[in-house]
């Protein structure tokens, strides 16, 4: 690619022909190759500057083709271009713009984009240096005319873009150089620019309505950071309020007010701003809502009112830190004036125009709440947002419950604000807000029956948000305040014995059940009721419900309310037990027919019939009589799929097999987290079911086909096993491993160490003999797993490997810290080598905190066990020659990075390694330290001074002088 020599001064046409989108794939690779070498030769965009400014080409992409090169070198070239080249820049972006005044039909939006980002650019690059005069050459050259007023408009908002906009990071230097832009054009030209806007609104307010939109939105922008009187003042806010009545600028003339209001100044001048503002759209007419029909503009008035209303909060609050009881008192009384309008847009039954009002509502009420007490206006205005809140909260007709779209998705956005205020006006005024929920809920539960769906919905879901709304600890709504409680619990009362969870319509359905089980401590206050409300649980309200949306639901819902009532439902375990029966069958994948429930739900259902057996009061052989009758199912189907399993050819039917298989593990084992620590499965008499289980499904560990998902059941059922059946799992463990590790991947090595390291952890000593066995299978099966090639850029097998590695070491430090260590100690002199020099290998080689942060705290504790004078026969050399150099190689790492705080954790158990060893071994140490450390160039003071402190009792002192010492090492 020639840097040097100058390109020919026409261009490429075949490479230009590719940058047509339609182009074919070589002529699009011949235009890149092509875009690349002019941008890399020295003065190759001269061709492009030349063809922009003499108009040579016609072709939109070439067009733009040509401003992305110049925009190249200025962005990237500016410095290294000659005063010529610079100056060539200028004079080819004016040709064009003059150009542009002539032209009948002006270019299209994409390319004017391009060339102001290009002229902002220069700006940037030129306006504090070279082209002072940047603004008024612009504007006395294209006046007037639609074409330039154009494109002076978009490099306005490119240049606002490139050195205001907030939303984009900027260098230290980049800030300093747009903060000096600013104030340069403050001084120079900020009033030229802002007449030249007035002029070009009054211009063309009435024939060019795209042109003055964009002005409104350049004045909008750049509001923000010049001086405000020079827009704030009746020339300007006279014009902004024609616009306002004008269809076509309205909207944007909205947003311009809004930028204006939201300002920052000194509170009492932002009330001064927003009151006059008010006084002149009020009597304009502008606050007279009802008779507006433009959704979309009231939607903007919206957003301005919001503005005017939380400019006037945020007023308050700083005068009433000050102390200014005056001017506090006045802004609180403008607030005051604003609230009717307030009201209004609230209750609008547009929800985008009550969304964005929505703000200074919650921060309104935040004021009140602040208030030593309120009176009866203030209270009144309470009242209308409650009253408006619950009628917003309503679902309209064309919500669709069956398939949720964007507009349903938005609503239930709008709801969760609306919940907001909800809280907030708790906050303000529990009384008032229970007493206006309480008088909705009974006037609708009177005729529920006649009322339309979306009321009764919204009765019940106020009684639901009551139970965050209000304040309760652990969900104790029916103890302590009598008024609360009696209200509550009276609203409770009515809805489980009204029978309006019979209400046609799953929205209703959903809402009750999801009530009934917020105030699930309800039944413990009134326990007749569970009964009924088991009933609507079980029937065609519930788990027999027509939506699976609906019954899904229900399957989550009845697990919890269960688990809270389970001692008040003993006699109707059977009874229950018998109606879901059908629920709790595995549905097998060839019978063609969609279950009533889903598999997750299922689990739900297992569970609850669990809590429902192991709660009750029945002896200890029905006990175990009906978890057999629960669980034998389960058995028979699993083993009948499992014959089949080897015999399916299609890899999708051996795939939905092993689903149906796994799955019916996973019942199993959910019904297991019935038992606790009163109630054991050995107390319940169950041992003997679970153990039937295990004899059933370990089995599929030997499976031919679809070993990942059936080892994964299986593993996780002996994980619950080991916390249930204790030392009677133990006789499985040892065949289970066997299968377990052959033919591994090394995820199933990685999810099979942590149940090798729970029976560890678990059963210690009593497990030492299997230990010993499976020890160096298990290390060998890792050994070979991390050791197969793979593919470089195979991010997912590094992170496999990588997981797997700290899988493992995590093993060998609960080995270490059980006290298990005679496990490694019997594993043959070779054996042990190995194992100690992968623990070095994952302190130091591989840069993972996490893995090196384990491997030292298993060296610390082999150190503290073998160590010492009795020791494991060579392990002291084993500590000069690897642990103590680890203890230094590891963080002189440039991976070892000191400012990350899991690193941070992994040198404090590298320092309490190195002072492990100082414990055991004493003089010898600081001895071998002090030949050791100038062979890493550390000088004699510092290896001394190194040596002083390890010698120190306080850990917290050495740990502090090493990181200092590697942090200087680094430098």
């Amino acid at each position: 690619m020639a840097c040097e020599s100058a390109l020919p001064a026409i261009m490429d046409e075949q490479a230009l022909m590719g940058l047509n989108p339609n182009a074919d794939a070589c002529y699009r690779q011949r235009a890149l190759a092509y875009f690349e070498q002019l941008k890399e030769s020295l003065d190759g965009w001269e061709v492009c500057a030349e063809a922009l400014a003499k108009g040579v080409y016609s072709d939109d992409h070439v067009k733009f083709f040509c401003f992305q090169v110049l925009e190249h070198q200025i962005k990237n070239r500016h410095g290294a271009l000659t005063a010529a080249q610079q100056q060539l820049i200028r004079e080819t972006l004016m040709k064009w713009l003059q150009a542009q005044l002539m032209n009948v039909h002006p270019e299209k939006p994409f390319i004017r984009n391009k060339a102001a980002q290009v002229l902002a650019l220069t700006f940037v690059m030129e306006y504090l240096t070279l082209w002072p005069k940047f603004f008024f050459d612009i504007l006395s050259l294209v006046g007037l005319n639609p074409n330039g007023v154009d494109i002076y408009l978009r490099t306005l908002m490119a240049i606002d873009a490139e050195v205001v906009d907030r939303d984009v990071l900027h260098s230290p230097e980049e800030t300093r150089r747009n903060t000096l832009i600013k104030d340069t054009m403050r001084e120079q030209c900020i009033p030229a620019l802002v007449e030249s806007w007035f002029q070009i609104l009054q211009t063309y307010q009435h024939t060019h309505s795209e042109l003055t939109c964009q002005c409104l939105e350049v004045v909008g922008a750049y509001v923000s950071w010049i001086d405000l009187n020079l827009i704030a003042n009746d020339r300007f806010v006279n014009l902004l309020l024609s616009h306002m009545s004008m269809e076509e600028l309205r909207e944007e003339a909205c947003d311009c007010l809004f930028e204006i209001v939201n300002k920052g100044m000194e509170p009492v001048d932002k009330t001064k701003l927003v009151e006059s503002l008010c006084q002149v759209l009020q009597s304009a007419g502008f606050f007279n809502i009802e008779q507006e029909e433009d959704v979309d503009f009231l939607a903007k008035f919206s957003r301005l009112v919001n503005g005017m209303g939380q400019s006037l909060v945020l007023s308050w609050t700083k005068l009433s830190k000050t102390g200014d009881v005056k001017l506090s008192a006045e802004t609180l009384r403008a607030m005051e004036g604003k609230v009717p309008l307030m009201l209004q847009l609230l209750i609008h039954e547009d929800d985008d125009i009550s969304a964005n009002i929505v703000a200074f509502c919650y921060d309104y009420l935040h004021v009140l709440k602040q208030l030593p007490g309120l009176s009866e206006q203030q209270k009144s205005s309470v009242e209308g947002i409650m009253l408006a809140v619950m009628n917003k909260l309503k679902y309209d007709d064309e919500y669709n419950f069956e398939n949720e779209g964007e507009d349903e998705a938005m609503f239930v956005e709008y709801r969760k604000q609306l919940k907001m205020l909800l809280d907030r006006l708790a906050q303000v005024s529990p009384e008032l807000l229970l007493d206006a929920v309480h008088r909705v809920f009974s006037a609708t539960m009177q005729n529920w029956q006649t009322v339309p769906f979306m009321e009764v919905e919204v009765a019940i879901r106020l009684l639901y948000m009551m139970g965050e709304a209000l304040p309760a600890s652990h969900g104790a709504h029916f103890s302590g305040d009598v008024t609360k409680t009696s209200t509550l619990q009276s609203m409770m009362r009515t809805l489980v014995s009204s029978g309006v969870s019979e209400y046609q319509h799953s929205s209703v359905t959903l809402e009750f059940f999801e009530t009934v089980v917020r105030y699930d401590k309800f039944f413990l206050v009134e326990p007749q009721h569970i009964p009924s409300v088991l009933m609507a649980f079980l029937d065609h309200r519930g788990l027999r419900h027509s939506s699976p949306k609906v019954r899904s639901r229900v399957s989550y819902l009845f697990s919890r309310f269960v688990k809270t009532l389970h001692k008040h439902m003993n006699a109707f375990i059977e009874d229950v037990l018998g109606r879901i029966q059908d629920l709790l069958e595995l549905a097998p994948p060839e019978n063609g027919f969609p279950a009533p429930l889903s598999s997750d739900d299922q689990l739900f259902m297992f569970e609850t019939a669990g809590v429902l057996i192991v709660n009750g009061e029945s002896p200890a052989e029905r006990k175990q009589a009906l978890m057999r009758s629960l669980l034998t199912p389960l058995m028979e189907a699993f083993q009948m799929l499992l014959a089949k399993l080897p015999r399916e050819e299609g890899e999708e039917r051996q795939a939905e097999l092993a689903d149906c298989l796994s799955h019916a593990v996973g019942f199993a084992s959910r019904t297991s987290k019935a038992f606790s620590n009163k109630q054991t499965v050995k107390q319940c008499g169950c041992s003997e079911v679970y153990l039937d289980c295990l004899q059933t499904f370990l089995p599929a560990l030997s499976c031919p086909v679809q070993r990942g998902p059936l080892r994964s059941a299986v593993r996780s059922f002996l994980h619950r096993m080991i916390i249930c059946l204790e030392e009677e799992v133990l006789p499985f463990i040892p065949a289970a491993s066997q299968h377990m590790l052959k033919d591994c991947e090394p995820r199933d090595l990685q999810e099979f160490i942590p149940l090798i390291s729970q029976i560890t952890a678990k059963f210690k000593n009593q497990v030492s003999p299997f230990l010993q066995e499976v020890f160096m299978p298990l290390v060998m099966a890792i050994f070979e797993v991390l050791s197969r090639p793979a593919e470089e850029n195979d991010q997912t097998a590094a992170l496999e490997k990588q997981m797997l590695r700290r899988s493992y070491f995590s093993f060998l430090q609960i080995v270490a810290s059980s006290g298990m260590n005679e496990i490694m100690a019997s594993q043959g002199a070779e054996n042990i080598e190995r194992v100690l020099f992968t623990i070095i290998q994952g302190a130091v080689d591989f840069p993972d905190p996490v893995a090196q942060k384990t491997c030292f705290i298993i060296l610390s504790r082999l150190v503290e066990l073998w160590g010492g004078k009795d020791g494991l026969v060579g392990f002291p050399d084993f500590i000069y020659k690897h642990i103590v150099p680890a203890c230094f190689m590891a963080p002189l790492k440039p991976t070892f990075d000191l400012s990350d705080a899991q690193t941070v954790l992994t040198l404090s158990e590298c320092t309490l390694t190195l002072h492990m060893i100082h414990l055991k071994r004493g003089p010898e140490c600081i001895q071998f330290l002090q030949e050791y450390l100038p062979s890493l160039q550390v000088s004699p003071e510092i290896t001394q001074e190194l040596c002083q402190v390890l010698q120190q009792p306080d850990v917290k002192v050495l740990k502090n002088y090493m990181k200092v010492f590697f942090q200087q090492a680094k430098l």
